[in-house]
This record gives C-alpha cells, sequence and structure tokens, in this order.
C-alpha cells in the first residue's frame, strides 16, 4: 500500500501508519479477551514454572489459541517485538497438552516428573525453531530456565530441537524461498583470514560496550513499566481504556519510522529480516570516507541518505531503536525481545566495523600481504554480545554461528560475548529476572559473589514462626478458622498443640473438603433423612411401649441403632431428631477411647498411615447402597404424616451448622503427605539456597527434634538474600545472633528436651506395625 500510493504522501503516511495500528489493537484486545496470561514473552513465566511453582492458566489451549493469533498479528505489524520468548511459550504449551493428552492413555504420562522434562525439550524447541539453531536452542534454554539441570533431558532437549529446525528449513523449500536447507542468515566472510589479531582489541570494545548497553536497556525497560504504574492518575486512565496505550505507543513509533520522514535517517523502511541481512553484508559501505563513494547493492540502498553518510544513519538508527524497542515490548501483547536487541547489537557492531574500515581503508598489513576489514564480522559480534548481555546469556554466540552458517569468528564472538556478560551481570539482573520482578512472580535470587555474609545466617533467622497449623483431634471449627486465616496451599499437621509433634501435611483443597463435606447438602440431606426416620421409628414402637413390651434390637436395623441400644431416651424425648452416626462423639462408640484419653492420638495416628482400620457399624450401614436402606424403610409402616421434610428453616440450619463444626475431624479418607520437606533451625542459609534450588520446592517446614517451630518459604529465603529480614513475619536476628548463643546452653537445651521426648514416648506408646519376630513372641 505504501509503495502503491507514492503520488500521495499523507495517504503513503495513512496506510503506513493504519495497518500497523490495528494489528496491535487486535493483538491486544484479542489477547486480553481471550487469556491475559498470552501477554508478553513466556520465557519468564516457563522459568517459574520449571522451578516448581504452579501458575495457573499459563498452559491451557486457550492461552495457546490467544498467543499464537496474537503473535501473528504483532509481527506482522512491523513493529520491533520479537518471537523467541513467545516461540518458547507456544512449545511449552504444545507439550503440557501432549502430555495431558496422552495421560489419558496412562503410562509415564501421569507421572509429574515427566511433565517437567517435557517442558524442558519444549523450552530447547522453542528456541530451536525460531532461529533454526538447534545446539544454541538447547543451550540457551538451559541458561535461561534452569538453576540446575538434569543431563537425562539434554539429548531428549536436543532431539526435539534438531527436528523443530530440520521441519522450519524444510518448509522454507517447500515453499520455494529457499533451494535446500541453508542458514537464516547466511554469510559470506572469507574463510582464510577472516580477522587479523590486532582487531581484537576493537572485537573485546564492542563487548563492554554491549554489557553497559545491555545492563542499560533492561535498567529502561523496568523504569519505563514502574512510571506507567506508580503515576496513578495515567495508570486509572489505562485500566479504563486498556487499548489506548499499545495503539499511541505503535502510531508513535509508525510515525518516527515513516521512510519520507524521519525514517530516512534510519532504514525505516526495512523490516527486522531485511536490516539483519543488510547489516550482515560483507561489503564496506563506505570508501576512504568519502561520501560519493558509497556502495549500496539492493535493499542497502535504505542506508543511503543524500545529506548524511553511513555513521549518522547507523547512531541515529541505535538511538531511536533503543528506546522504541524498550518502551514497544511493554505493550501488553504477544512479544519478545531478543530479536529487538540482537538487530541493534548488529547495527553497533555494524558502526565499529565501518569505523575500522574508514581508520584503516587498506584493511591491516600482515606479512605483505593486505586484508580488508570486513564489517560484517564486527555485526555479527555485536549482535551476539548485546542480546548475551540483556539475557545473561553465553549461548548466543552458538546460535550466531548457526544462524550465519559460518564459525570463521568464533574467537571474537566468544571474546565480546564473555566480557558483555561479565559487565552486564554486576550491574543489572538478566530481562527475564527482571520482569519476574515487575510481575511479582515466585523467584530464588542467586547468592552471588557479593553474598558471603549471607553464609553466616541460618534458618532460625529468617523463618516465620508464627505458622497455621492442623491438629490430628482438632474440630471442624478450627479447620473453618485455619482456611479463613491463611492462604497457603497445604497446612502442617501436628499431633497436638501442645507436643507440636509433625505428622505431614495436608493440601488446602482436601481441608475444604473435609468443611464442605461436613456441611454440604449431602450431610444435610442425610440428617433430615434420620431425623424422619426417628419421627417414624417413635410412632412405631409407641404401642409396644405402653404395652408393656421392651423394644428389641432383633427387627429391622436403623442408621440410629446404636444410641438407641446404648442409651434409651425417655419417653418424651422419643421424638426429638437424634444425632448422625457420623456425628457421634468418641465416647459413645465402643471401639474408641474417650475423647479425653491419651491413647486417641495414637488411634488416629495409626489410622492415617497404616491401612487396616476398624470400620464402625454405623459407617458401614451408611456405605450401604440406597436400594438397601430404601427396602429396610419401605418394611416399616408408618403413617405418612411423617414425610421426608423440606429445607430447614434459617434458625435450624445455623444451628445445625454450629452443631457440625463442634464434631473432631476424621482424617481417614484424607490425602495426608507424611514426608513434607523439613528443614533444622541450624541450617545455613547457603544450604538453603542450594536445597531449594535443587528441588524446586517453595517451602519447608522448620522442626527442632521432631517438632514444628517455623516454616522458610521462598519470600522469606528472598528478603534474607536480599537483606530485608526486618519485613512483617520474618523474626528480626543479627547475622551472628546463632553464633554469639552459648554453646553449652543450647546443647543443655536440647538435651533436656530429648530426655522430655523420651520420657513422654515411654508414657504413650504410639501404635505401630509390628515385627514377624514380635507377632511369634506374642503368639508363644
Amino acid at each position: 500500500m505504501y509503495g502503491g500510493l507514492d503520488t500521495n504522501i499523507f495517504l503513503q503516511y495513512m496506510a503506513w501508519v493504519t495497518y500497523p495500528v490495528v494489528l496491535i489493537t487486535f493483538s491486544a484486545g484479542f489477547t486480553q479477551i481471550l487469556a491475559p496470561q498470552a501477554v508478553g514473552s513466556g520465557i519468564p513465566e516457563m522459568k517459574t514454572i520449571l522451578r516448581g511453582v504452579v501458575l495457573k492458566e499459563y498452559l491451557t489451549l486457550k492461552t495457546f489459541v490467544a498467543k499464537v493469533i496474537g503473535l501473528t498479528c504483532a509481527l506482522g505489524s512491523g513493529m520491533p517485538l520479537g518471537k523467541e520468548g513467545p516461540f518458547v511459550h507456544i512449545a511449552s504449551m504444545c507439550a503440557a497438552l501432549l502430555s495431558k493428552f496422552l495421560s489419558l492413555f496412562g503410562g509415564i504420562y501421569e507421572n509429574e516428573s515427566r511433565n517437567i522434562e517435557m517442558l524442558v525439550a519444549a523450552c530447547a524447541v522453542g528456541v530451536g525453531c525460531c532461529f533454526a539453531a538447534p545446539i544454541g536452542g538447547i543451550l540457551f534454554s538451559i541458561e535461561v530456565t534452569s538453576t540446575f539441570f538434569a543431563v537425562r533431558n539434554y539429548w531428549r532437549g536436543f532431539f526435539a530441537a534438531t527436528f523443530s529446525a530440520f521441519i522450519f528449513r524444510v518448509l522454507a523449500v517447500w515453499n520455494k524461498d529457499e533451494e535446500t536447507i541453508t542458514a537464516l542468515f547466511k554469510t559470506r566472510f572469507r574463510l582464510d583470514f577472516p580477522f587479523d589479531l590486532q582487531e581484537l582489541p576493537a572485537f573485546a570494545v564492542i563487548g563492554i560496550a554491549s554489557g553497559f548497553g545491555g545492563a542499560l536497556f533492561v535498567y529502561l525497560n523496568r523504569k519505563i513499566v514502574q512510571f506507567m504504574r506508580k503515576q496513578k492518575t495515567i495508570n486509572r486512565f489505562l485500566m479504563k481504556k486498556r487499548l489506548l496505550f499499545p495503539a499511541l505507543v505503535t502510531l508513535l513509533i509508525s510515525t518516527l519510522t515513516f521512510p519520507p520522514g524521519f525514517g530516512q535517517f534510519m532504514a525505516g523502511q526495512l523490516s527486522q529480516k531485511d536490516t539483519l541481512v543488510t547489516l550482515f553484508d560483507n561489503r564496506t559501505w563506505a570508501k576512504q570516507g568519502l561520501a560519493e563513494e558509497f556502495e549500496y547493492v539492493g535493499i542497502s540502498e535504505a542506508w543511503k541518505h543524500p545529506h548524511a553518510n553511513v555513521f549518522v544513519t547507523l547512531v541515529v538508527f541505535i538511538l531511536m531503536k533503543f528506546w522504541m524497542s524498550a518502551l514497544a515490548t511493554t505493550i501488553p501483547v504477544p512479544c519478545g525481545t531478543f530479536m529487538p536487541v540482537f538487530v541493534i547489537g548488529a547495527a553497533f557492531g555494524r558502526l565499529v566495523g565501518e569505523s575500522m574500515a574508514a581508520w584503516f581503508p587498506d584493511g591491516i598489513h600482515a606479512d605483505s600481504n593486505t586484508y580488508r576489514i570486513v564489517p560484517g564480522g564486527y555485526a555479527v559480534v555485536g549482535a551476539a554480545a548485546l542480546s548475551g548481555a540483556v539475557t545473561h546469556t553465553v549461548s548466543t554466540a552458538v546460535i550466531v554461528f548457526e544462524l550465519t552458517g559460518q564459525i570463521s569468528h568464533i574467537l571474537p564472538v566468544m571474546i565480546a560475548v564473555i566480557l558483555a556478560n561479565a559487565v552486564a551481570q554486576s550491574l543489572q539482573p538478566s530481562l527475564y529476572d527482571s520482569i519476574i520482578r515487575i510481575k511479582k512472580l515466585p523467584y530464588l535470587p542467586e547468592l552471588g559473589w557479593g553474598h558471603q555474609e549471607k553464609y553466616n545466617v541460618r534458618v532460625e533467622d529468617i523463618m516465620v514462626r508464627d505458622v497455621r497449623y492442623v491438629t490430628l483431634n482438632c474440630k471442624y471449627r478450627d479447620l473453618q478458622e485455619v482456611l479463613y486465616s491463611t492462604k497457603l496451599k497445604s497446612l502442617a499437621l501436628v499431633e497436638s498443640a501442645e507436643s507440636m509433634i509433625l505428622l505431614g501435611s495436608i493440601e488446602r483443597a482436601q481441608v475444604a473438603a473435609l468443611l464442605s463435606g461436613q456441611l454440604g447438602y449431602q450431610r444435610r440431606l442425610q440428617y433430615m433423612q434420620e431425623r424422619a426416620q426417628a419421627g417414624r421409628n417413635s410412632v412405631a414402637e409407641k404401642p409396644q411401649d405402653e404395652a408393656g413390651h421392651k423394644a428389641s434390637d432383633t427387627g429391622v436395623r436403623f442408621q440410629i441403632s446404636t444410641e438407641e441400644s446404648s442409651s434409651a431416651p425417655p419417653h418424651g424425648e422419643s421424638r426429638k431428631p437424634l444425632k448422625p452416626a457420623l456425628k457421634r462423639s468418641p465416647s459413645s462408640l465402643v471401639e474408641s477411647p474417650t475423647a479425653g484419653s491419651p491413647d486417641h492420638s495414637g488411634i488416629a495416628l495409626k489410622s492415617l498411615f497404616c491401612a487396616s482400620t476398624a470400620t464402625e457399624p454405623a459407617e458401614a450401614e451408611n456405605s450401604a447402597p440406597p436400594e438397601k436402606r430404601k427396602s429396610k424403610r419401605v418394611r416399616i409402616s408408618v403413617a405418612d404424616q411423617y414425610e421426608l421434610p423440606g429445607e430447614m428453616s434459617p434458625s435450624e440450619l445455623v444451628a445445625w451448622e454450629e452443631q457440625q463444626l463442634d464434631q473432631p475431624v476424621n482424617f481417614n479418607n484424607s490425602k495426608i503427605d507424611p514426608a513434607p520437606f523439613q528443614l533444622v533451625e541450624r541450617t545455613s542459609l547457603h544450604k538453603t539456597h542450594t536445597i531449594f534450588s535443587l528441588l524446586g520446592v517453595d517451602h519447608a517446614y522448620v522442626t527442632s527434634i521432631g517438632r514444628l517451630v517455623g516454616m522458610v518459604s521462598l519470600k522469606e529465603l528472598r528478603k534474607a538474600i536480599e537483606g530485608s529480614v526486618t519485613a512483617k513475619g520474618v523474626k528480626v536476628r543479627p547475622p551472628l545472633a546463632s553464633f554469639r548463643d552459648s554453646t553449652a546452653s543450647s546443647s543443655e537445651t536440647e538435651t533436656t528436651d530429648i530426655h522430655q521426648l523420651w520420657d513422654r514416648r515411654q508414657r504413650l506408646s504410639i501404635p505401630r506395625e509390628s515385627s514377624p519376630s514380635e507377632t511369634d513372641d506374642k503368639c508363644q
């Protein structure tokens, strides 16, 4: 449209601006409506998921559709946006959906660890098919997403990434875009003498400058987001008009890149792919520094300006694209940042290369042979260095080799990438870690060189001591209070509030299921049915009582028969609703001890972890098929005035719920983890950080001689590493407090605690499974 409207510059401008604005606005709106989780890169979320944190809706089919369509529109708009991060997210969603589908057929895909292995391979596939770089893809995915990497996943990721890159390039051949499978941005640098050793300082300068540039890019990107959030008026306005911000940003960038306008100073009409092709060109654009002798071939004409030389064009391009890319990546559409940064780095390298070519027009002399300087090689080095500095990865060097198809510049590229990483890592976190902090995703910062003093901190200095827990002999009211007072996904299960012996952990969903089962509609219906049966029973037995016959239990067995036989109610109370079977106190059951007996917790503990549990007769009758219970009721010929009542009145409902909440909890059918992850008080912060990173746990209980004394989560660990142990819920102690404690007094306390625990164990024998030898002794 832009090319066909060359007679009218205003129509050209409208076509140039409208197309990107419409595409970006549609992408933002479609993503926001269908799945807001599809916004952004996807690599920070994958890094969090691979740490073991569950993020809702991030790997669903709905997010997949939103990501694919939104990314297609965002890339088609021509904005400085990338596709690497979204490709990793898309591949991970494919892996998750495949695992979910295959788990329907059973087998290994039902295992959660296999899903993590699939996601690790998917991250490699995403990078591999983005650049047709399988080796760089697997290495980049390891560096970006993993703190510790399981080597068994290496060949799986490499296998999958190789196939993805192969199919990506084969499709290009089938579409007649390529004659055969070649590199994506093939370069033709000379192989006999690619660079002179005297050029290495220039490559090192590119690396150091790229390190500072990468840190500045991450800082600028974060500051833009924080500025938008802190300005409450702007934030409130943009929250109401969600599509206005992406439309305004797109309009601004499109206007500045309009080729007849300011875009003529920055090759505005070139797409990202064409820009990279021209920047990697091995022909020198400047000869002798004279403007009339510039050589431009094909699409390189875009860099030519009649009133400015190539150095001005490249400097303007770098400066403008730098802030444009930092701003564009904050738009709420599916987009990455790797490609824009890659292009900016290539432009910076090209600028240094053109400068070197201008300073040494005849090349650097070596043994009477003259080899001209190749600016395209400098562009390759700059692209790898800046993208490596922004992402804190070294594997961008390998990606560049696979991308260009030449490994001739391996030494300059490695030098520049390592120097860029050294500078950037000392100044700023990586772009992905920065986004994780902005989005407040759970993360664990690294223990760097500047954290030696943290090695003296122990778990007892940072743990939360006010831990919400559930006791083995608690009531349903306690469960209700715990659910209302905390949002933890799992709760500690202790023996009693006095002993605090940690028995295991129970999921929040299990606690909610227990509570809803006790107060749910089925339970209430059962209670009303039993109340109706109690009324029928009293009518049926009243003539027998008046005739002097004693009520017997030989006829029909009711669900309330145990209570009738054990405690016969007076005549005046016979019409009152009787307690349901599940609601009886332990003292009314023959096989249960009294509520206050010391053996109660032991028997309950055995019922949790041992398979053989005694089933109450009343529960057996409750679990009988409804046909049998119905037939029992039919055998009673009672007047029809005791039909099943309707819903309870509000006052009856409240009284019934209060009555139910006072019942002790039965954990027999609950899924309980008997071995939650535990630390001791004296565990060092360094060891805790290593364990959390290696195992991917998000919380751990702190115990002392088996007693629960606290809990450490990612939040407390992060605050301790970042030096803010004064936050709410974290115990404030000096870092060396553990060392100042008297060793003698602490050991005496521990010895006393052990003796008390041993004495208590002798008084209270906790049931355990007997060994065969003990069984034989008892039989003898």
